[in-house]
């Protein structure tokens, strides 16, 4: 090695530095520094005289033409190194890791351990340890990109045996993977989810990772787009189950505000991680899934089920699973897995405890496992043709599952016994949309929602759900053909009529499938039908598990249903989307112009201040209906929240409580409410010190009301962030 002035190079400063933080701290000792004699009078108090005589002297004698002319030993007793880690000098003592062995140690010497031997060789070993690691994982990654052999790799890296070094084979797979096509981007996102836990511990990918961001700085000099593609990484990353999502929150305090890092952080967060059907979208970036059909994978999971029957080997069944690398479709395994089981009864315990396994092990998460259950029970009368007792069976399933903790029922919908379907009459059907037609018209031009409903009632005096699809149907047809105005009052009139959640739904459907044909009069029809969707998300006549049941009917990603889906749920993103949406045909929740939010939240935080100081309960619910504002009722819980902590008011604690047992508050509203709260517990803070605290304990009270559902989380009180090691 070459030292200059008694330090390393920045090179080996590096490269040692990295091996001391791979280290296990239990094998090697600190390093020690033995006290010496102090200097003599005569050496230079400052450090401005780097260089003594002598040394000038040196520089222009007879060493010149000398290979060693750079070599700065004395001829002096005195050991003339750096004092401290500082840089050179006449009196100094020398850097703590200088390794120059024309430095030797001296065993007289009245301080002298012998550790000190041991450790210096134990750090030069850890150096060139680390250096031969490097110059095995560049190989090793040439030759992955070459013969995509992931278990030839996976081998060779268990050899090397120096596991605590593989932090850098994946700063080294990702970095040069960024500088090549797509195809050894994919290679490289395919490995590392292969190696994860099995060959290379979380702790090492967690730290290759933070590793690449430190490094986003440096990539971008030769990557233009370095950013983009490191961010895109991350994001595969937590798509694939192998960074915790907590990594981006972590590395984004730990990082300088300043570096590229937290710009690649940001870029993953929203671009990749908060996009809708973002799990799809990632996996497919760099072409990973795009030679796979629908149709195939749905042979490939009816095959390893038939497989598994035959075998019984569950791990091997869980490892196909795994292969088939589409997280985001398991919902089709548990789907398939249930109705094999009512179909051949003798297989029915054997697919159940494979669900189980699967539910356990993490390997099919629980909403995937809920939305297979709820597509059967979409489908249960038709599956009741083929079964004749298929309820029933289905039925004991259900119980089965949530017997033994791996099926959720309050997450499932009812399979309340449903009414046949009625044979309607085509001539009816026509009659209806012909009387459809001309009341939605003269609606338009009066505005009367009282007379619409009353013709509706006797017109559809039976109910029946495919009439009122129709009528869906035929109003946001006709309004998506004129201005912004009518616009509004179909949404209006859509919340006013209360049809069953389930009609809106297949008007919804029906819009869709025949959009090709609107879209030659209407161009924009994606961006109305995406408005109207999210329209009715935010009047509460749709929730968010009727989006998805629309969109599983449209799976294609260029789908026109799945363009609009996408469409409407990225509406639904954004800050403030409700009061957006809202407004965005220039309404406010009727077929007159809205308030202004800030007149609403003057509104709410006057009627909270006028019951907490001794009003009416009853006034209070009465002026929080008459706002006519539900998808804004979480304002309300914020507010009704910082008065409780500011003057810990246990009457407006109640209220809360009475609002929610009533349904004028929903467990929706409500969880977005604590939310905002935990937003802005900074502020709070400012006022009331120990906001926090008290936070703390309204949240755990809410959780035990029930208050609150599963997708609330508040990191700030002291949960250890996932895998246990961030």
């Amino acid at each position: 090695m070459d030292f200059t002035a008694g330090k390393l190079s920045n090179e080996h400063q590096e490269q040692l530095r990295s091996a001391s933080e791979s280290a296990d701290p239990l094998s090697v000792s600190p390093l020690k520094i033995s006290p010496r004699s102090p200097r003599s009078p005569k050496s230079p108090k400052s450090p401005k005289s780097p260089r003594s005589p002598s040394d000038r002297h040196n520089k222009v004698g007879s060493d010149r033409g000398s290979p060693l002319k750079n070599k700065k030993s004395s001829h002096s007793p005195r050991d003339g190194r750096p004092k401290k880690g500082g840089s050179g000098g006449k009196g100094t003592w020398g850097g703590l890791m200088d390794t120059d062995d024309v430095h030797a140690i001296d065993p007289n010497d009245p301080n002298y351990t012998s550790s000190e031997d041991t450790e210096r060789t134990s750090t030069k070993d850890m150096v060139a340890a680390f250096e031969e690691y490097k110059k095995k994982a560049i190989i090793l990654v040439e030759e992955y990109f070459q013969n995509d052999d992931i278990t030839s790799t996976a081998n060779e890296l268990r050899e090397f045996g120096m596991s605590c070094y593989d932090f850098y084979f994946i700063k080294k797979l990702v970095s040069m993977a960024m500088d090549r096509h797509d195809k050894e981007k994919e290679m490289a996102a395919v490995l590392l989810s292969a190696l994860y836990a099995e060959v290379i511990k979380p702790q090492q990918v967690y730290k290759g990772f933070s590793k690449l961001l430190e490094s986003a700085d440096d990539f971008i000099v030769d990557i233009p787009d370095a950013i983009d593609i490191l961010a895109l990484f991350i994001a595969r990353a937590v798509v694939d189950d192998i960074l915790p999502p907590a990594f981006l929150a972590k590395a984004n305090s730990s990082l300088p505000k300043d570096s590229k890092g937290i710009e690649v952080i940001k870029r993953a967060e929203k671009s990749y991680l908060s996009a809708p059907l973002h799990a799809e979208i990632i996996e497919r970036r760099w072409g990973g899934s795009k030679n796979k059909t629908v149709e195939d994978v749905k042979d490939k999971i009816n095959n390893l089920l038939i497989e598994y029957v035959v075998s019984g080997e569950k791990n091997e069944a869980c490892r196909c699973i795994k292969d088939l690398n589409m997280r985001f479709f398991h919902h089709e395994i548990v789907k398939r897995a249930i109705i094999m089981a009512m179909e051949k009864q003798q297989a029915e315990n054997r697919l159940l405890d494979l669900l189980k396994k699967t539910s356990e092990e993490g390997l099919i998460n629980s909403s995937q496992l809920s939305k297979g259950f709820n597509r059967i029970i979409d489908n249960i009368d038709d599956l009741s043709l083929d079964i004749p007792n298929a309820r029933v069976i289905f039925q004991s399933i259900i119980s089965k599952g949530a017997s033994e903790g791996w099926l959720c029922i309050s997450s499932l919908k009812s399979l309340s016994t449903q009414l046949e379907k009625q044979e309607i009459d085509e001539k009816l059907v026509k009659e209806f949309k012909l009387k459809a037609q001309s009341m939605i018209k003269e609606y338009f031009l009066s505005g009367d929602i009282v007379e619409v409903s009353r013709i509706l009632e006797s017109e559809n005096s039976s109910c029946l759900a495919e009439l009122n699809a129709i009528f869906v149907k035929k109003l946001i047809t006709l309004a998506m053909d004129r201005k912004n105005r009518e616009k509004e009052m179909a949404s209006v009139l859509l919340s006013s009529v209360c049809f069953p959640a389930d009609d809106v739904v297949n008007g919804f459907v029906m819009l869709i499938e025949s959009a090709d044909d609107t879209a030659l009069d209407i161009p924009i029809v994606v961006e109305d039908l995406a408005m109207f969707l999210a329209r009715a998300e935010v009047d509460e006549v749709l929730n968010p598990q009727h989006m998805e049941e629309i969109g599983s009917q449209f799976f294609e990603p260029n789908s026109i249903g799945n363009k609009v889906l996408l469409m409407a749920k990225s509406l639904l993103k954004g800050r403030l989307s409700g009061e957006r949406i809202l407004r965005c045909w220039g309404g406010g929740g009727s077929s007159t112009n809205g308030w202004a939010i800030e007149d609403v939240k003057d509104k709410i935080r006057k009627l909270l201040e006028e019951f907490e100081s001794g009003g009416d309960a009853k006034e209070a619910y009465r002026c929080i209906k008459e706002l006519g504002m539900p998808f804004f009722h979480h304002e309300v819980v914020k507010k009704s929240l910082v008065i409780i902590i500011e003057k810990k008011s246990e009457r407006l604690w109640g209220f809360l409580k009475e609002c929610f047992s009533m349904g004028l508050i929903t467990m929706y509203q409500m969880t977005k409410g604590f939310a905002r709260v935990a937003e802005s517990l900074d502020d709070l803070a400012l006022d009331v010190p120990d906001a926090e605290k008290q936070f703390k304990v309204y949240v755990e009270r809410a959780e035990a009301e029930g208050w609150l559902d599963s997708t609330f989380s508040y990191n700030r009180l002291g949960h250890s962030m996932e895998n246990g090691f961030c």
